[in-house]
């Protein structure tokens, strides 16, 4: 369960990293759109917080992170491919064994026990 947080507190600080750049990337005026750029910044930053949200239910083994935390790994993997097929290999590699590394994690039987509520083993 450590290691789904873990991961998605590095996705979380991925974005965060994101975002700071497109903010620069916007003061120093290399934005097509000022707009745009400001609301890419803006949304990145509030991605980053809920993903840092996420990754703490996860530390605690709150039932509901599990969700988001699903959604969180099968975007980011969606997302890993795309910049693999662009060239964008400094990035998408590491998203992909990201995103694989956190839907293992969070599909381990530790983290199904923990995760799932009513859950009745079978013997």
């Amino acid at each position: 369960m450590l290691a789904a947080a873990v991961i998605e507190a590095v996705e979380a600080a991925g974005i965060l990293l994101a975002a700071i750049l497109a903010g620069i990337a916007t003061a120093a005026g290399h934005s097509y759109q000022t707009g745009s750029g400001i609301a890419i910044t803006l949304i990145a930053l509030g991605a980053a917080v809920l993903l840092a949200v996420v990754a703490q239910g996860l530390r605690r083994a709150r039932r509901w992170s599990r969700t988001p935390a699903v959604l969180t790994q099968l975007f980011a993997g969606i997302v890993a491919i795309y910049l693999v097929q662009s060239g964008k290999l400094d990035w998408g590699i590491p998203g992909i064994v990201l995103a694989v590394g956190g839907i293992g994690a969070l599909l381990s039987p530790a983290s199904v026990r923990l995760l799932t509520p009513g859950r009745i083993e079978k013997n």
